[in-house]
């Protein structure tokens, strides 16, 4: 995959938080837009995606690929409002997308919490299902991360997420976490959507698949909101050793990780709030 020196414009069309104007919930869309392409990375909990892209002037209309980066209803619960918007369009994503995912929060039973809509129901829309383990090449610059390999020792899926396999529930893998790479002249570009497989491990995988060793930007969800002392000393030794220029983490990163960040990171980290527009490098 050759590098290019193209301008990125990133739009994060949904999040947790919002700039003035605009609708927060929690989960996350970003509109990415290079080599040509637009791509939908991921389509919110609802409508913030669809209510937003409006208030931005977004035509969701010209959106090339959607790309879900697993398949928990924050990510995916948008999906139809923009496919009724978009019609016919590929959907790229790993196969376990398909699961029926669950989360137990505390004493509480467990509550589904996967795509919120059926395969059949989607596809009538306009949905055309590309799902493959392994990464998949977008343009000559962008691909996906394909299945994240779990290399470090301190980055550990959450043990409150589970998979239904028959009558009972399983340990959910996350084999669907993906993310979104774009490889350039100024270094990689790595857009997240809650890197439940780890940051780090993603960032490091981004840079195996590309043979890039520069990380310039990471964007979207890190899910470091329940990360222990020692994993956030880790993950910012890890991401400081990757020469990192811009760092707009948000969603499941956490309010805490983020201060953190963002102390550890003073200048380059920001809040990539809902409504949030802005042009690499």
């Amino acid at each position: 995959m050759r590098r290019n020196n193209t301008q990125i414009q990133i739009t994060t069309l949904s999040e947790n938080t919002a700039n003035y104007g605009f609708l927060a919930e929690w989960g996350l869309s970003i509109l990415v837009e290079v080599d040509g392409l637009r791509i939908l990375m991921d389509t919110g909990l609802s409508y913030s995606a669809v209510n937003n892209a409006a208030l931005l002037g977004v035509d969701l209309s010209a959106v090339d690929r959607i790309v879900l980066s697993h398949g928990h209803a924050d990510h995916t619960g948008g999906l139809r409002d923009v496919l009724r918007i978009r019609g016919e369009v590929e959907v790229v994503g790993h196969p376990d997308i398909w699961t029926a995912k669950y989360v137990r929060r505390g004493a509480k039973p467990a509550r589904y919490c996967g795509i919120p809509f059926s395969r059949e129901e989607l596809e009538s829309h306009g949905a055309r299902f590309n799902l493959t383990r392994e990464p998949l090449r977008i343009s000559e610059h962008v691909m996906t991360s394909g299945e994240v390999p779990m290399i470090t020792d301190y980055e550990q899926i959450e043990d409150n997420l589970f998979v239904r396999a028959g009558d009972s529930l399983q340990p959910d893998v996350l084999a669907d976490d993906l993310s979104l790479i774009i490889n350039t002249d100024f270094g990689l570009v790595v857009v997240l959507g809650c890197a439940h497989r780890g940051a780090v491990n993603t960032l490091r995988h981004a840079q195996n698949l590309t043979g890039n060793g520069s990380v310039y930007a990471v964007i979207g969800g890190a899910h470091l909101f329940r990360a222990s002392d020692e994993r956030l000393k880790r993950t910012v030794f890890e991401l400081k050793g990757m020469g990192i220029r811009r760092l707009g983490l948000s969603h499941c990163t956490g309010f805490e990780a983020s201060a953190c960040l963002a102390r550890e990171f003073e200048g380059m980290f920001f809040m990539n709030n809902a409504g949030t527009r802005f042009t690499l490098p």
